[in-house]
């Protein structure tokens, strides 16, 4: 007879790659069921994009046909629920994901929003919000210029509806002003913006708000990481010596005591050349490794290489974002790095935990 303690005992085996625990001491083994040789259970994930979701199943099935029994029928339910490590100040939501640069023009953007698309074709539930004040994309990069969002009453206040499209709620500046003319805001009027993007909204129960942050190291930063405790940052750069310079000190602010936000990691974009009728053919036109360089030096994660290729701006030209394509090689390069990024913010949030219970 095979028993519930024996298929516990074979699982507490299997250690969870990230967290450098095993499955049962991290509670991520739920639902166990037995009758006769057919055994039963759910592996809870910390995130649906969990890169690591085929191996760690492998592993489970192999510790109970080694550990408990050779002719057992092992059927296991891979799930998730995403950690959260602290109260974000905005109710429902999980986790902050900041996305950021040194300097404009490296499709911190489009990094952005194929970020939060990505994670969505995963499973989770995403929010974006287009925090570049004075240059928001998102309205354009979603096909919904002239949309204004709605308001509706909720629990006595009135709340802004984030507009839905492709599967996330999306939120920007973009909507409320005239894509025509230029928002000459003093800082003030900037931070009250930003934080009524976030206060002021109805975002509901949400596993990942993405915010894209204006280029550089300047109010709407401070403003974000000071008024609501951001989960970790995204850091996006080009290859270029210059654009890295420039990351490198967006790195610094994020890093500093009066901030403290975790780096999720180092995104290099426009890696290399792409041809579409010569897919297999890399033109590292910008320089190389770049970006893996600077992860290293500063010893931060390396969240991947997004290359080059005309149909990024086609996409985001078109209001339809290329990672909702489901082939090609820009769609597998987004997909992995939301999956790294998802990592990222499970080992992020279980190192908070640990820390605090440690003190």
């Amino acid at each position: 007879m095979i028993t519930k303690e024996q298929v516990l005992q074979a699982l507490g085996h299997v250690e969870e790659p990230d967290l450098k625990k095993d499955l049962v001491t991290l509670n991520m083994i739920q639902n166990v069921h037995i009758d006769g040789r057919h055994v039963s259970f759910s592996v809870i994930l910390t995130t649906p994009a969990c890169p690591l979701k085929a191996m760690i199943e492998n592993a489970c099935r192999n510790a109970i046909l080694h550990f408990v029994s050779k002719e057992a029928i092992v059927h296991i339910d891979m799930t998730s629920k995403v950690t959260t490590q602290k109260n974000t100040g905005v109710p429902g939501v999980k986790n902050i994901i900041a996305v950021a640069s040194g300097k404009g023009g490296v499709g911190k953007s489009t990094v952005a929003v194929n970020l939060a698309l990505a994670l969505a074709k995963t499973g989770a539930q995403v929010g974006l919000i287009d925090a570049d004040i004075y240059g928001p994309s998102i309205p354009i990069m979603f096909g919904l210029e002239g949309e204004r969002p709605k308001a509706r009453d909720v629990d006595g206040k009135t709340r802004i509806q984030p507009i839905e499209k492709f599967g996330i709620k999306l939120l920007s500046i973009g909507f409320f002003t005239d894509p025509n003319q230029p928002v000459p805001w003093r800082g003030p009027m900037v931070s009250t913006a930003v934080k009524q993007l976030f206060n002021d909204a109805d975002w509901g129960e949400l596993d990942y708000m993405v915010v894209d942050l204006p280029p550089g190291t300047g109010d709407i930063h401070i403003t974000v990481t000071q008024t609501f405790p951001v989960t970790g940052a995204v850091i996006v750069t080009t290859p270029q010596k210059v654009a890295l310079a420039d990351a490198k000190k967006g790195i610094g602010m994020f890093m500093m005591n009066a901030i403290n936000v975790p780096i999720l990691g180092i995104v290099e974009n426009m890696s290399y050349f792409t041809p579409a009728e010569l897919p297999g053919n890399k033109y590292y036109i910008f320089g190389q490794g770049g970006g893996k360089k600077l992860a290293e030096q500063l010893e931060v994660p390396f969240l991947g290489e997004i290359p080059l290729v005309k149909g990024i701006s086609d996409s985001g030209d078109a209001g339809i974002p290329i990672v909702l394509d489901d082939e090609g090689i820009m769609t597998i390069a987004f997909m992995e790095m939301a999956r790294k990024v998802a990592q990222q913010v499970a080992i992020s949030n279980a190192n908070a935990a640990e820390a605090a219970v440690s003190s």
